[in-house]
This record gives C-alpha cells, structure tokens and sequence, in this order.
C-alpha cells in the first residue's frame, strides 16, 4: 500500500513536471525548425542566383559597352544645330543626328547611313541636296577609305577585301577602338602583311 502510494505520487510529480515545462520544449523545438529552414532557404537563394550567372555570361561586345559607357561625336553639314554631342555606346547615326536638332529641309538624308553604329571621335557630314562633297560617316575622304569610320560596304571596295575580311575589321574597330597604326590591321583575323601591301595606299588612320 505504502509503496503504491510512493508510485503514484511519482507519476503525479512527473506528469506536473512534463506540463510545467512542455511550452518551453515545444517553443525551443520551433526555434530550432525555423533557424533550419531560414539556412535552407538561403542555401537555395544563393544556389539559384549562381546558376543565373552561370546562364547569362558576358559576351566580348557587352563587356566593351559596359566599360565604354558614352562616346563623343562631331555632327557637320545639313543639320539644325551642328556640333560635338556625348551619346551612350551603341547608339546610332540617326540618334546623333536627333540629338543635332535633326535635318534641314534641304538637306539629303541618303548622305548619310542612318543605321550605322556610332563610335567615339566619328565625323557625320550631312549634305544638301545639289552638294557634291562626301558626305556620310567621314569614311571616304581624297579618295581614300577611312577604315576607322568606313562601314562593310565600303570596306569591301578595297583590293583584295571581301564581305568576310570586311566584317572582320568592323567587329575588331568595334571591339578594340579605333585602328592607330596601319600594323594594327594585322590584328585583325584574315588581314596579313600581303594584303595590308595591298590596301595600305588605299586607306586612311586616322
């Protein structure tokens, strides 16, 4: 009898006890299940956002336009207000020409590419109608190719200078800046000492 009423007082004790203090388990165990999933979930922030840069690399041309964030050009001829404009990298001839308050009315807008691609330091002459001076991207001047300002078609003009070679020297004016030396041309993919020989007399740097 004594030891039956031993065993129940310490069942009762021990069922006090559990009650007393089952919030506080219970609320350590939630603390516990919330900081384990809080790292799960940065452990996935982190593993999507890397697979992101993984998927979205930066091209050669992206890098340079990033890194070349405006460019300056000097825009002539038939426009409402000539001058030098700051315009941001990949921009275009007609945007510069926006920027120029736009054409005069007698002014020729087939003197110019509209589509081409500006690049920094770049000339646009814009003629009137009758001019008989060049006018365009300052790509053609005494007779002799610009080949900092010339863009695929006139290029190809050139001895010796198909639409492959052309486009290879744009991309590589594109990429790299302008061409400073006549030998900087061998830089460029397809372009060796012979056909520099060829074209050098045709072609103008700066």
């Amino acid at each position: 009898m004594n030891l039956a009423r031993i065993i129940g007082k310490d069942v009762f004790d021990y069922m006090y006890w559990i009650k007393k203090y089952a919030w506080m388990a219970i609320a350590f165990a939630v603390a516990i299940w919330m900081l384990v999933g809080e790292e799960e979930k940065k452990e996935d922030d982190f593993a999507v956002s890397y697979s992101l840069e993984e998927a979205s690399p930066q091209t050669p041309e992206s890098k340079i336009l990033a890194e070349q964030e405006n460019i300056v050009v000097d825009v002539k001829g038939a426009v409402i207000k000539p001058g030098v404009y700051e315009l941001s990298a990949g921009s275009r001839v007609a945007d510069a020409i926006q920027l120029a308050g736009g054409m005069r009315k007698e002014a020729d807008p087939t003197s110019v590419n509209l589509a081409q691609r500006l690049i920094d330091e770049m000339m646009i002459i814009v003629n009137s109608y009758g001019n008989t001076e060049q006018g365009g991207s300052e790509s053609v001047k005494n007779d002799k190719i610009r080949i900092n300002y010339a863009d695929v078609n006139e290029i190809q003009q050139l001895d010796g200078i198909g639409e492959s070679k052309a486009k290879a020297i744009v991309q590589h004016r594109e990429e790299n800046g302008m061409f400073q030396t006549m030998d900087d041309l061998l830089d460029v993919s397809g372009i060796g000492e012979k056909t520099l020989e060829n074209i050098g007399d045709s072609i103008q740097i700066p």
